[in-house]
């Protein structure tokens, strides 16, 4: 195909991939209020005694934030349509045994992505909002801005999708044979620290968060270290290469 036709193409599929997140859009947004009070749930669920709600200190606020949760809702409807246009716009450029594993790649890859924001959701959240409650008192009573909560909440949710993305793309580098097992172990504790930075970048500057977040990742590379040895690409003999040789 000529270079036009693949822009037409990619048009093409951007544009139903729009129209598709425009749909989800508008359906998420007639349940935008409940759909923020489950993201808020975690934290309303530890707020001290006396505080019972959160609160906006915007006249717009509560309309940009609900708006912000149906584009995100939005998003995640619209992903098997998206991720279907991903496919129909490289399935075409792909050799029979290419196109045999984007699929598959592609579905574990959001797999993983999901692990992550139910890992966050259900295990960071309520420790790290009960822990950081934990600092008020008679004299520090929070007041939590429903935008500001929304921000924090979307950040780490994204943050946890991509970590928890670590062992499969180090699984999927060791098996095209880019790198391997012996790799990321002998840059283990380059990783280590790459891991407390990130984290540090990533969350809530408080050190808890970014504990929540540094622990996982270090198990996961070393997960990634396993998926590598499993199911990387396997290093030839040096007899297997001499025959080799031979018969060519």
């Amino acid at each position: 195909m000529p270079l036009t036709s693949h822009l037409y193409e990619l048009r093409r599929r951007l544009i139903i991939s729009v129209i598709a997140i425009l749909v989800g859009f508008i359906v998420s947004y007639a349940f935008s209020e409940p759909l923020f009070q489950l993201l808020a749930a975690p934290l309303v669920e530890v707020l001290p005694e006396g505080t019972t709600s959160l609160v906006f200190i915007g006249i717009i606020e509560p309309f940009f934030t609900y708006l912000k949760v149906a584009v995100v809702a939005g998003i995640v409807l619209a992903s098997p349509v998206i991720l279907y246009q991903v496919w129909a716009f490289a399935a075409p450029a792909l050799y029979e045994g290419e196109r045999r594993w984007f699929l598959p790649i592609v579905l574990i890859s959001t797999l993983f992505f999901l692990l992550g924001l139910i890992f966050a959701y259900k295990v960071v959240f309520p420790f790290g909002f009960k822990y950081l409650m934990g600092f008020a008192n008679a004299e520090l009573r929070p007041e939590l801005s429903i935008a500001l909560y929304f921000s924090v909440a979307i950040k780490l949710l994204l943050a946890f999708g991509i970590v928890f993305e670590i062992p499969f793309f180090m699984t999927i580098l060791a098996r095209i044979g880019v790198t391997n097992a012996a790799f990321f172990s002998h840059y283990r504790r380059y990783a280590i620290v790459i891991a407390v930075v990130l984290s540090a970048l990533l969350t809530p500057p408080d050190i808890f968060s970014q504990l929540m977040m540094a622990g996982p990742v270090i198990l996961l590379y070393e997960l990634g270290i396993i998926g590598a040895k499993v199911f990387g690409k396997k290093e030839q003999s040096s007899d297997e290469t001499e025959d080799k040789d031979s018969e060519g």
